[in-house]
Order: structure tokens, then C-alpha cells, then sequence
């Protein structure tokens, strides 16, 4: 039998060789397994242990494999809840933490893999991601084979109550009276339709491209980040439009384009909201975000008098320190941000309308909003690589570099302090970074870097390249 490892979100592999109906069965059995325990645990009844919802995305016979997972699922006794149609994950995550009698969701999903990928998100009662302990007792009941065991489940409709929530968070009226004109690029995932039909519902002009049924994603993956956002960024200056929006495969990150055909990336859409929250709309509390997070964010937080914690990389940090309380909001530089008022998870979709809110209460274009922070904490750039590498050349990087490395100076620039929590961080005067980080499930080293000007970044993403691979 297949080998199965949840990694920093989920289960995911390729459809048809790993992800097929006798793994599925095998993981949602078990996942249903540990639900029920910790149902039970908690004084339910083992004939009515709860409800769990089920969501699936837009990757190819995603509903069939979700109708089989629902099955599954409610063959433990669960009150099983289906979507009608594929929906975002911030979307099954909000159903679940609204729900009071569900235990769990379960979202058929790879996030920003390429098309031909599928996978298995686990979310507990608060909507949040399941953590590592959760999964662990899941690949520990992992059974050899697939049950037969069905059970009935419901299809219902998760997106009407979601989209009317959204809807409620945002000043509608300065929307509906800016005369906004955005691209929406759904990056043929499961945001598609949804955002730009709310968008409009505000009275945004609205050009969505990326937006047909494809499961194949006409090659592109469902990231956005460059160069998959390089339709949008042609699109939105083409137009004349004031910004444009970009989401990932299940809509729980976010990307954006200024009017003038220039990606924004997560770093300062993070900082902008941060922003927004704090100064438009009154709100306090902690920030939370991950290591690879922009020296501008700390500059943003310590202008606004707010406290940043720092976490390891990966959401399920972000979501701990929200479980602890008193967070405003929680981002990662990939583009996943949350606010646990709303839930506890990213929302991609929502980080899209606060930006639309952003531009309508200051009477700004993204461009603009971006020119009037930069002016208040400064400008600095970011890159980040991955790189293959031998296993030999991991074992050295994981036993010697990690561990060890301390150089004085990087790049003519002194060294200020370092992390090793997760890979290896320096942080340079001027508020220069460089991060060295293995990945958890490939031969790969991902390797960041933030400094005031491009060629900066890209000497020291050459340096920390000729460590890695020496």
C-alpha cells in the first residue's frame, strides 16, 4: 500500500497514481476514526458523534472523490455535509466554525500544487488547520486496505451564508460609491465566479480572466505568485483598471497587481492591512506571521504601536498563537492571511475585499496606497528561490549549515543576529535579511532574501545558493 504522510497542510499527490479512491478511502477512514475519538472523548454520543463537512475544489472528478470521501465519513456515525459545488477552503472553514455541531471539516484539495495534483485538508472545530498531533493519530490508524463501509450524506449550499458574511465585514457603501475597476485572475481555481460576482455585487467593474472550467488550469499553476500572475499583470494596465486580484488553487491566498502592471507581493499586502485594521478601522491585537515575513511589516507594527510575533513557517503556527487569543491578524509571506475574527484560517477572498475597502475609504488606487507607506516605513525588496539538491549535499546542509554556519559578515554586510528555528536566518544591517530553509517533504532548500534594492536581494540569494550546494 501507498506510504501516506501528511505534510505542513494536508495529504496531497498526483491523481490517479497516489491519489486514488482506495487511498482517499484509506485516509478519511482513519481521519473519521480520530474525529469520532475526540467526539467522544468530549461527551458526545457514539450513535450522533457530530456533523463533519465536506468541500472539494476545482482540480479534475473533484466532486466524485469528495461524494466518496462524504460516504466514508458518514459511515462513522457523523452527520455528513457535502458542498453543492466546488468551494474555497476559507469557505468550508467558516462552515465548520459556524456550525456548532461540527466536529471537523474535511476539503478535498492541493492548494497552489499544479493541476494534476489532489489532496486532503483536515480542519478542526474552530475551522482551523488540524495540527501535527491530529495527523499523527491519523497516519497511525492509517488501515491497510479500504473499508466498504458507506454511509448517507446531504449536499447543501455553503457558499450563499459564506459570500453574505463576507459581504457584512466590509464598508459596502464606500465600495459601491468608489467607482472601482479591478482584474480578478482565479487562476482557474475555486475562487472563480465567486469573488468577482461579490465584487460586483458592490458595484466593482469586474474583468475576471483564468475563470473557465478547466481542470487542467491551461498549464498554469494555481500560485500567485510570478509567473503565473503575468496574465494579470499585463491585463490590469491594458485596461486602465485600478488594481487587480489574484488567488491560488483554493482561494486561501492572495497576490494582487497595482495599476501600473506591478506585482504586489504578500509582504506588503500584509502591511497594508495591517494598516487598514489598525488605523481605518480602529482595531488592536497582536500580528502574527512566519519567519520569512518582511522586515516592512516589523517597520508597519512598531509605526502603529502594535506587538508582531514571529512563528516558524506554515499556518498552523500562525493558527496557534490565534488559538491563545488577542490577534488582529496572522499572515505568511506565501500569501496566506487570516483574521480569527472572521476565522481562523486564511481568506483569500476576504483579503481581496479589505483591499477594495482600503482603496474606497482613502480614496487611493493600489499604487497609490503602496507610494503613501513606503513614504512612512520605507521600501525594501524580496525574492525567494527554491533549490534542488542532492541528498548528500541536504545532509550537510541539515547537519553543518543549520546548525552551525556563523559567518560575521554576508555579502559585505554585518550579521545582526540569527534564527534557527526553521532552516537558518541572518539578519544584516539595514534591515537586510537572508533565510536558508529545507523543505519537510523534497530535496529542496528554499532560500529568502530582503534588502533595499533587487541586486542586493539577488547577491545575497547567490551567496546563500553557493552555501547550500558547496
Amino acid at each position: 500500500m501507498t506510504d501516506i504522510h501528511f505534510g505542513t497542510d494536508g495529504w496531497r499527490a498526483i491523481i490517479g497514481e497516489d491519489f486514488t479512491n482506495v487511498n482517499l478511502v484509506r485516509v478519511v477512514d482513519a481521519a473519521a476514526r480520530i474525529f469520532k475519538e475526540d467526539a467522544l472523548a468530549a461527551g458526545r454520543a457514539s450513535g450522533m458523534p457530530g456533523t463533519l463537512i465536506v468541500g472539494h475544489d476545482c482540480r479534475r472528478d473533484a466532486h466524485a472523490y469528495a461524494q466518496l470521501a462524504a460516504e466514508v465519513a458518514a459511515s462513522h456515525g457523523f452527520r455528513v455535509m457535502l458542498t453543492q459545488d466546488y468551494c474555497p477552503t476559507p469557505t468550508l472553514c467558516w462552515s465548520v466554525a459556524q456550525d456548532v455541531d461540527a466536529v471537523g471539516g474535511i476539503m478535498l484539495t492541493s492548494s497552489h500544487n499544479p493541476a494534476e495534483y489532489l489532496g486532503v485538508k483536515l480542519r478542526m472545530a474552530d475551522g482551523g488547520a488540524a495540527g501535527k498531533d491530529f495527523t499523527d493519530r491519523v497516519e497511525a490508524v492509517l488501515p491497510d486496505g479500504a473499508t466498504a463501509a458507506r454511509g448517507t450524506y446531504e449536499e447543501v449550499d455553503l457558499m450563499t451564508p459564506y459570500l453574505a458574511a463576507l459581504k457584512k465585514r466590509v464598508d459596502a457603501e464606500a465600495i459601491r460609491n468608489a467607482g472601482l475597476r479591478v482584474v480578478v485572475d482565479p487562476l482557474y481555481g475555486a475562487g472563480r465566479h465567486y469573488l468577482a460576482n461579490l465584487l460586483r455585487d458592490l458595484g466593482v467593474e469586474v474583468c475576471e480572466i483564468n475563470n473557465d472550467a478547466d481542470p487542467t488550469f491551461d498549464g498554469l499553476h494555481p500560485e500567485p505568485i510570478p509567473p503565473w500572475v503575468d496574465r494579470c499583470i499585463a491585463k490590469v494596465p491594458e485596461l486602465g483598471f485600478d488594481a487587480g486580484f489574484i488567488n491560488d488553487g483554493d482561494a486561501d491566498r492572495i497576490g494582487a497587481v497595482d495599476e501600473h502592471g506591478t506585482f504586489v507581493n504578500p509582504h506588503r499586502i500584509i502591511a497594508l492591512i495591517v494598516s487598514h485594521l489598525a488605523e481605518d478601522k480602529g482595531q488592536r491585537g497582536r500580528v502574527v506571521s512566519t519567519i520569512t515575513a518582511s522586515a516592512m511589516l516589523a517597520r508597519q507594527c512598531k509605526r502603529l504601536g502594535l506587538e508582531l510575533t514571529s512563528t516558524p513557517v506554515g499556518f498552523k503556527w500562525i493558527y496557534a498563537e490565534m488559538e491563545k487569543g488577542d490577534v488582529m491578524v496572522g499572515g505568511e509571506e506565501s500569501g496566506g492571511i487570516g483574521i480569527p475574527s472572521h476565522v481562523m484560517e486564511r481568506d483569500g477572498l476576504l483579503m481581496a475585499l479589505l483591499l477594495c475597502e482600503t482603496m474606497a475609504q482613502r480614496h487611493m488606487s493600489l499604487g497609490q496606497l503602496l507610494d503613501d507607506m513606503f513614504a512612512k516605513i520605507g521600501k525594501l525588496e524580496f525574492e525567494r528561490q527554491g533549490l534542488s539538491i542532492t541528498e548528500e549535499q541536504m545532509m550537510r546542509f541539515r547537519s553543518e549549515v543549520v546548525p552551525s554556519f556563523a559567518p560575521e559578515t554576508i555579502c559585505g554586510k554585518k550579521v545582526i543576529d540569527v534564527d534557527r528555528r526553521d532552516g537558518v536566518k541572518f539578519y544584516l544591517e539595514g534591515d537586510a535579511w537572508v533565510m536558508m530553509r529545507p523543505s519537510g517533504t523534497e530535496p529542496l532548500v528554499r532560500i529568502y532574501a530582503e534588502a533595499e534594492t533587487t541586486d542586493e536581494v539577488r547577491a545575497l540569494l547567490e551567496e546563500a545558493e553557493r552555501v547550500v550546494v558547496a
